[in-house]
């Protein structure tokens, strides 16, 4: 390589190392601000991430993080029933796919962000209603997402890809929810050590029971509801509650 290479290369590479430095900074920053774990954290945690893409915008895991605080962010607020919490989990989750799909193009076969992704479009139908979601395409994406992350590793995030895919099939409108393919996907996930910890799954699964019918179903259902409604969490707990009437 000639000396006039060398040099470019070299001015090129002292150029970058600001950007890159700034990235590693922000990413640090919006970590420990989403570890913290409030409403207002994940919040700030956002503009952090977003300054991480800005000054690398192909550091997968830049996106994906985004992608998470966007759709953590939405969860939560959506289950402290704040009064705009639809518009803002229509906005935060496709803001959430569009990092996640990023990630997704920089590495296909990240869980992480094929996890991210489908959880971004479950946030997003929290918003919209998932009719909309669907009248937009976005069950072919979802669910290939989610069997992605399955396929790529099942255990990730306390096993998530296996509830998610427990979740997609039950909650799909007919005909396309496949009630036998969300219950041996809960089936899996109550073999795993997360379920008896699991605020949400206890719930999802007792409805699926409930839509199944048949009395065997009903009182499997009833224990699992009796006991979500002693759970820590009033989100959760009221649900469950609510259910047992």
């Amino acid at each position: 390589m000639n000396r006039f290479l060398w040099r470019g290369l070299l001015v090129c590479l002292i150029l970058a190392f600001p950007l890159n430095l700034m990235a590693a900074d922000a990413l640090t920053e919006a970590q420990a601000l989403y570890d913290k774990g409030g409403l207002e954290d994940i919040k700030a945690s956002i503009d952090q991430y977003l300054k991480a893409v800005a000054a690398n915008p192909g550091d997968y895991t830049a996106n994906w993080q985004t992608a998470r605080s966007y759709r953590t962010y939405a969860d939560k607020y959506k289950k402290k029933k704040l009064t705009d919490w639809e518009k803002l989990c229509a906005e935060y989750g496709k803001k959430g796919m569009e990092y996640a799909q990023k990630a997704i193009d920089i590495n296909g076969k990240g869980v992480e962000a094929q996890y991210y992704y489908g959880l971004s479009v479950g946030i997003y139908s929290d918003g919209v209603s998932i009719l909309t979601a669907l009248s937009e395409g976005l069950k072919g994406k979802t669910q290939t997402a989610f069997e992605t992350a399955y396929q790529l590793d099942k255990t990730y995030k306390e096993a998530g890809p296996i509830l998610s895919l427990a979740r997609f099939w039950a909650v799909l409108p007919w005909p396309l929810k496949d009630k036998d393919a969300s219950l041996k996907y809960y089936r899996e996930y109550q073999a795993t050590p997360h379920f008896a910890t699991s605020d949400d799954a206890p719930i999802y699964l007792a409805e699926l029971l409930l839509d199944m019918g048949g009395s065997k179903n009903k009182a499997e259902a009833k224990a699992l509801l009796e006991k979500a409604a002693q759970g820590s969490d009033p989100y959760y707990s009221d649900w469950a509650k609510r259910l047992l009437k």
